[in-house]
């Protein structure tokens, strides 16, 4: 049997799996034996727990932390929100693990879906984005990241979704879960830790711009490195992310690998750079978690102060948007993303969550457009 019709026969079974992307394809995860609903009271226990070393392929645990789990992890309180009760947090521990090429040609089933509706509309934002632009003014934050909410009522295949996703837009972060109650769908590009022993890097992304005919990667660097406010966003992050990095890494090992360079993807470009460092001796995964998450890029900065402004002002919860889905070895390596260009399928409602970041020189309206332009790929698919 080859390997696509294992991934049909496993989806047709209705055993949950995870896919996530390697370096040449896929890589499947399947044949769960541990299932850990993370909170507040377990998630140091999960991140400190020794467990022994062995050499194979799924010797980890594989998951997401969504993004209340990690403000409550920095002692960040978040006010009473509207939510869909979903879990804060979820690991799974796999005993099969199946290569993938990066070509998921799965048939188009039919699927019911409706309309999508935002929770934020142009007005709405465009009164948040003014309110927030005078907290940047009076120095309680220099940037901030609103984000908006696309929902529809929906019954999806998330494999087809998945499949068609990685065909038209293939992202290095890219990666589904389906559960019994659950999916996720996600086009993710930005990774946020890659551990290796002591080597730990992060790959910030400030920066977009949507493509046009006329518009090569080229053209797309010039723009980002002429743009006062494009410029001012990235620097900003990165410092943020080299502070981050700094608190947990050895003195003078916390270097710009690679400076302002240009990905591109299926509608827009973005602005990307590269650091790395020596961990320090004796760190462990839960202070590595806790130093580096959430992400800064995909929050705004200082960011402590930053997510308390965010958690007052959003009246719904963001479940896995900015949280981080990855694994953690039994030797200790590790490999998260940030979650954005992601799809939430639960109690059939499919959601989307988006976020363009604000800063002294930006234009509610770019700002606003530039959200729908992030959800797009992932609502071309209920088309």
């Amino acid at each position: 049997m080859n390997r696509l019709n294992q991934l049909t026969e496993i989806h047709q079974s209705g055993k949950p799996y995870i896919i996530y992307k390697s370096k040449k394809g896929f890589n499947l995860y399947t044949n769960f034996s541990k299932k850990i609903i993370l909170n507040n009271k377990n998630i140091k226990s999960f991140l400190t727990k020794k467990n022994k070393k062995k050499s194979k392929d799924t010797d980890l645990f594989i998951g997401f932390f969504g993004y209340e789990l990690l403000n409550n992890l920095i002692d960040v309180k978040i006010p009473k929100q509207k939510n869909l009760n979903f879990p804060k947090g979820i690991f799974y521990k796999p005993e099969k693990k199946i290569k993938l090429s990066n070509k998921l040609n799965y048939d188009f089933e039919n699927f019911k879906s409706g309309n999508f509706k935002i929770n934020i509309n142009r007005k709405n934002y465009t009164k948040i984005f003014n309110r927030f632009k005078k907290k940047i003014k009076s120095g309680e934050t220099y940037q901030i990241k609103i984000c908006t909410k696309y929902k529809t009522k929906s019954k999806i295949n998330p494999l087809d979704f998945f499949s068609r996703l990685s065909n038209t837009n293939l992202a290095p972060e890219a990666f589904m879960i389906k559960d019994h109650n659950f999916s996720i769908i996600s086009c993710s590009p930005e990774t946020l830790i890659t551990k290796k022993g002591s080597d730990i890097s992060t790959k910030p992304i400030a920066g977009t711009v949507k493509k046009t005919k006329r518009l090569n990667k080229m053209k797309a660097l010039n723009y980002f490195r002429k743009n006062l406010k494009e410029t001012k966003e990235h620097n900003m992050i990165v410092d943020m992310e080299r502070n981050d990095l700094s608190r947990i890494c050895k003195v003078g090992t916390v270097k710009l690998s690679k400076q302002k360079i240009v990905e591109e993807y299926k509608d827009l470009f973005h602005y990307v750079s590269l650091i790395k460092g020596k961990l320090k001796k004796n760190i462990n995964n839960f202070e590595i978690i806790k130093a580096m998450m959430p992400g800064g890029s995909v929050i705004g900065c200082p960011k402590i102060n930053t997510l308390n402004l965010l958690n007052n002002q959003e009246k719904e919860n963001r479940n896995i948007y900015t949280g981080s889905f990855g694994y953690i070895k039994f030797n200790g390596d590790m490999r998260f993303n940030i979650i954005i260009r992601s799809i939430l399928n639960f109690k059939n409602i499919s959601e989307i969550s988006v976020a363009s970041g604000v800063v002294v020189d930006s234009n509610a309206n770019h700002e606003f457009n530039e959200n729908f332009l992030k959800a797009k790929a992932l609502i071309d698919l209920f088309k």
